[in-house]
């Protein structure tokens, strides 16, 4: 039997200091070395674990237990892998259908019927506690901006194109209209890029733009009373 193993950190900082690579490469040794499997390869990323298919490592370590070159994936632990149900569900049914073995070091061993159905178990109280998580930050959020608390991301435009950009769409503009005379003037984003309909619409959405918002509105509301 020939072994891949898949360790994963969530920054690149992480992967080039070692932290938690050293024990997740560890525990996957012990696990091939119980098994009798000879390691064949060891995979290791630095990507969030939030999607399996927007990492190209484990893409590369599936594509060798496809073509027959290892039978088994071995990982430290279960989030290592992933925190989705739907993630782990598809990798155990594409582990069958493919004829190779999955094993999770915290947790189980697919090379047993258990295994399998422990894994399914601990897959769904995973995707049980990302959600809540999830759910806290939004009733979070919401508690803020029943507040008063702007919860936008700062910009790092010009006061004077954030400005523009919100006396524009306060007047009518449309947002591509917006971008598009921004563009015909020479002027670029923050990063020196031309406009879009996104990166107009994300100026409007930061802290900055909701600020001169404000500030329009007040300036609007002075002149009434002056009139």
């Amino acid at each position: 039997m020939k072994a891949v193993l898949y360790t994963r950190v969530s920054t690149e900082t992480q992967q080039v200091s070692g932290l938690g690579l050293d024990s997740q490469l560890a525990t996957c040794q012990a696990h091939a070395l119980r098994l009798g499997a000879e390691v064949v390869a060891v995979v290791t990323e630095a990507q969030s674990g939030r999607t399996v298919t927007k990492r190209p490592e484990l893409q590369r370590a599936l594509a060798m237990l496809a073509a027959g070159e290892a039978q088994v994936l071995i990982v430290a632990k279960l989030d290592r892998l992933s925190r989705s149900l739907r993630d782990l569900c598809d990798l155990l049914d594409l582990s069958a259908r493919q004829g190779w073995s999955l094993v999770l070091g915290d947790l189980v061993d697919t090379t047993t019927p258990a295994g399998r159905v422990h894994a399914h178990v601990v897959g769904a109280f995973a995707e049980y506690e990302r959600q809540i998580i999830s759910q806290r930050t939004r009733d979070a959020m919401a508690q803020a901006k029943s507040r008063g608390v702007h919860c936008g991301r700062k910009s790092q435009q010009s006061p004077a194109v954030v400005r523009r950009i919100v006396s524009e769409r306060m007047n009518g503009a449309t947002w591509q209209g917006i971008a598009d005379g921004l563009n015909s003037d020479g002027v670029t984003t923050a990063r020196g890029a031309s406009w879009a309909v996104g990166t107009v619409q994300g100026v409007w959405k930061s802290d900055a733009g909701a600020q001169a918002y404000e500030q329009a509105l007040a300036t609007v509301a002075r002149s009434i009373q002056a009139a």
